[in-house]
């Protein structure tokens, strides 16, 4: 079985070979090579390597901790070159596909800025393609996700297709005919950051009144620990159970407590999948596609927050009454649809690198019989002649 050490040694002649496609998918999936690859998540706290089969199934996954952020991205490459070359050991992989917690260009060659990594204008791509003997794919992690819901998960038979991420923030995405659609410049579907309340909670990003400060972990959190604080009667159960450490307080507590009927926990949830349906309904109005996906940390609450949004949605739809209703479905692949879609994308440019090592095959065997027959010329005597 052959490994990226194999080819670690070919410099500057494998260059050419490690090139992708550039800002659209321009090989159907029905063409691209049924072949392994691996697909890698990059996220503010951990970096999820996996090698997947062209049907989705995750035939080996590894994580690690994301390197601190204030460390240099050579760490971070570091951190995915190790990954990439333990799983190659084992398995024979022809292409990496990268999903980053950032915005990437729309030739998905370089990041552009990460919010929890030291990337700024960063040439993620061909910095590893430099290191790897296999084609390199990065995108978006939202962008990777929403592809693995397409193709294996809730999203499968849609043809147009909304990916909402609800994490520490709000990401998403958007599918049409098969296709990301990822903007003029790459940064397409970045939800989170419209403008819901002017004037409203400070966000990340500088602006405020983001539709994320509304509808989001960090929203649910913040809720939470100000009625804490505020030593609130209807907030008495959670500060018993973080004993009085507010802090201690975090998305996956108030979704137990929400579970077990806690009263502030589904009050927070209803006001955050209201939140989500009002949004959800501004999407539509621009987009209108078939169906909503809702995926990250959040959607784990199920019910508890995505019926609240289908109810906003319903009431807050332009035409409502007059139009048919795209549907809103909780993800299915669960944290590892970045990594599964990553994997699945770069297979679409896998076969470059498998023609190119297959001429270089070729020549190398052509050069050998050239050099065979050099070596052993024919003379009249041989039996062959």
């Amino acid at each position: 079985m052959s490994t990226y050490r194999d080819f670690a040694h070919r410099g500057t002649a494998r260059a050419t070979v490690l090139r992708t496609v550039g800002t659209k998918e321009r090989r159907s999936l029905l063409t691209a090579p049924r072949v392994p690859t691996v697909g890698i998540d990059i996220g503010g706290t951990k970096v999820m390597a996996g090698v997947v089969d062209p049907d989705g199934n995750i035939l080996e996954k590894l994580r690690t901790e994301t390197p601190d952020k204030s460390k240099s991205p050579r760490v971070v490459e570091d951190t995915i070159v190790e990954l990439v070359l333990d799983l190659s050991d084992r398995h024979d992989v022809h292409a990496v596909g990268i999903g980053a917690a950032g915005w990437v260009d729309a030739d998905r060659s370089k990041v552009l800025f990460a919010p929890h990594l030291a990337w700024r204008d960063e040439p993620l791509r061909d910095a590893l393609s430099s290191r790897l003997a296999v084609p390199v794919m990065v995108d978006n992690d939202a962008n990777t996700a929403a592809w693995a819901e397409w193709r294996f998960g809730a999203g499968r038979g849609e043809d147009h297709l909304v990916m909402i991420t609800l994490g520490t923030g709000i990401g998403g995405a958007i599918l049409e005919d098969g296709r990301v659609k990822r903007g003029k410049f790459g940064v397409a579907g970045e939800f989170g950051h419209m403008q819901v309340v002017p004037g409203g909670h400070r966000c990340a990003c500088g602006n405020r009144g983001c539709w994320e400060q509304y509808s989001s972990g960090n929203a649910l959190v913040r809720e939470a620990r100000e009625l804490a604080a505020a030593d609130s009667p209807v907030a008495y159960n959670i500060i018993d159970r973080v004993k009085g450490n507010v802090h201690e307080i975090t998305g996956p507590l108030i979704t137990e407590l929400a579970r077990e009927g806690d009263a502030m926990c589904v009050e927070l949830f209803q006001d955050i999948g209201q939140w989500l349906g009002v949004g959800i309904a501004n999407l539509a109005a621009a987009l209108d596609p078939s169906c909503f996906v809702i995926g990250g940390g959040v959607s784990a609450a199920d019910d508890l927050l995505i019926g609240p949004a289908r109810d906003a949605f319903r009431r807050n739809l332009t035409g409502r009454g007059y139009r048919p209703e795209a549907r809103i479905v909780k993800a299915q692949l669960g944290p590892e649809a970045g990594m599964v879609g990553a994997a699945d994308l770069s297979r679409l440019v896998a076969r470059r690198f498998r023609r190119a090592k297959r001429r270089r095959v070729e020549r190398y065997e052509r050069y050998e019989r050239y050099a065979q027959a050099i070596r052993n010329p024919r003379t009249p005597q041989d039996p062959a002649s």
